[in-house]
Parts: structure tokens; C-alpha cells; sequence
């Protein structure tokens, strides 16, 4: 079994510093791979590939071989998934959805867990089940604010938007009180069934030298 390099504890303290993620779905292992890795030589530390991939697991093993490279598995709807991306590599585990069994699953194989949450109450519920970051998603309506809201009375939460927040919001969010911001439209697009490396690299260094700017 692949040995993780990073604690839970410690992967929620390097998505804390980083600020930014890329989480990629696409249709195509081969440009699954050179669109992340596009995305690597534009700064980004922390990847996420969605378990729709074909390939996903052989991407997040080949990803997290790479040094300073932090892999999670996204779309993980069963604990059988689980297991096996982090057997593959991944340090976190990404749902759409909140799933005890899937966020249990992530505390007895050591890897921090990010339910997709929608709503105060499922933020409540992910963080009692043992989660210890909650992906926002979708985008609410409110943006930022309804995010400023939210952590007015749960403080505690660590939420990550992954839909809504691009280059030019990110700020906003940051000063929200998101701990990270999870880029996958507003960082790959079209450009991935285009084969357009390069504008992938230069919206990953923009994202990157954004986020590294105190807010």
C-alpha cells in the first residue's frame, strides 16, 4: 500500500498555505494527464482528479509519485473507491455529496475527507461526522457574503468553494473566510479537449500568484 506522506491534520495545515487546488474532469486519461500536468508547471501543489477519469487511479498513482505534489480522488461515492485511491496515492478524498460511510472510510485509511456540502446543516452534519474540510458546491446564490455568514456562527468550518471562485473573485472568497478555493472550469475549460497546454499553465500561475497575495 502506498505510504502517505501527509497526516489529515497536515494536509488540511498545506491546503491552508497553498490556498488553491486543480480538480479536473475530463473524458481522456492521456489529456487528463498533460492538462494537470500543465497545471503543475504553473504552481499548483495540490491536485485532485475526479474518479469519472478513465485512468483515475493510475493518474493519482503516476501524480503523487511526483515530489511536492499532493493527489486527491474526486467524486468518491463508495468506500470501495476509497480504498483504492489511496492505495493509488491520494492523501484526501472529494465527494459531491455528504456520505458517512465515505468520510469513516477516510479516517480509517489516514487521508483527510472533503464531503460536497450546500448548506449550513450539511456543513454541521460533514464536520460531526468527522470530515475536516467541506467542499462548497455548487456555488450559492449569495457568493462570498453567504459564505461570510455562514462562519458567523460556525467559525470552525473550513470551506472550500470549487465552483463560482475564479482569478478574479478569488480575493472575495479569501476574505470570506474560505480556507482554500478548489479551481476546475476557471482553471482548465475548454483548453483541455483543445490540447492549449500553455493557457492552462498561465491561468494556473495567475491563480497561484493571486492566491499568494495577502488579502
Amino acid at each position: 500500500m502506498h505510504t502517505l506522506r501527509v497526516t489529515p491534520a497536515e494536509f488540511v495545515e498545506q491546503f491552508g498555505r497553498a490556498r488553491v487546488s486543480a480538480i479536473l474532469r475530463t473524458d481522456s486519461q492521456r489529456k487528463a494527464a498533460e492538462a494537470m500536468s500543465a497545471a503543475l508547471r504553473g504552481g499548483m501543489k495540490i491536485v485532485e482528479f475526479t474518479l469519472t477519469i478513465p485512468g483515475a487511479y493510475e493518474l493519482i498513482a503516476e501524480f503523487s509519485a511526483r515530489e511536492g505534489v499532493l493527489v486527491g480522488a474526486g467524486t468518491v461515492l463508495e468506500v470501495e473507491q476509497a480504498r483504492r485511491a489511496v492505495e493509488a496515492g491520494a492523501s484526501f478524498l472529494v465527494s459531491p455529496v455528504v456520505d458517512e460511510a465515505v468520510i469513516a472510510a477516510a479516517a480509517a485509511l489516514g487521508v483527510a475527507a472533503m464531503p460536497g456540502t450546500h448548506t449550513p446543516t450539511e456543513m454541521f452534519r460533514a464536520h460531526r461526522a468527522g470530515a475536516q474540510l467541506c467542499k462548497l458546491f455548487p456555488a450559492p446564490a449569495g457568493g462570498p457574503a453567504w459564505l461570510r455568514s455562514v462562519l458567523g456562527p460556525l467559525p470552525f468550518l473550513k470551506v472550500v468553494p470549487t465552483n463560482g471562485i475564479d482569478v478574479d473573485n478569488l480575493d472575495q472568497w479569501f476574505a470570506a473566510g474560505a480556507w482554500a478555493g478548489g479551481f476546475v472550469a476557471s482553471l482548465f475549460g475548454a483548453d483541455v479537449d483543445a490540447g492549449n497546454w500553455s493557457a492552462i499553465e498561465a491561468r494556473a500561475r495567475a491563480i497561484v500568484e493571486r492566491a499568494a497575495t495577502p488579502t
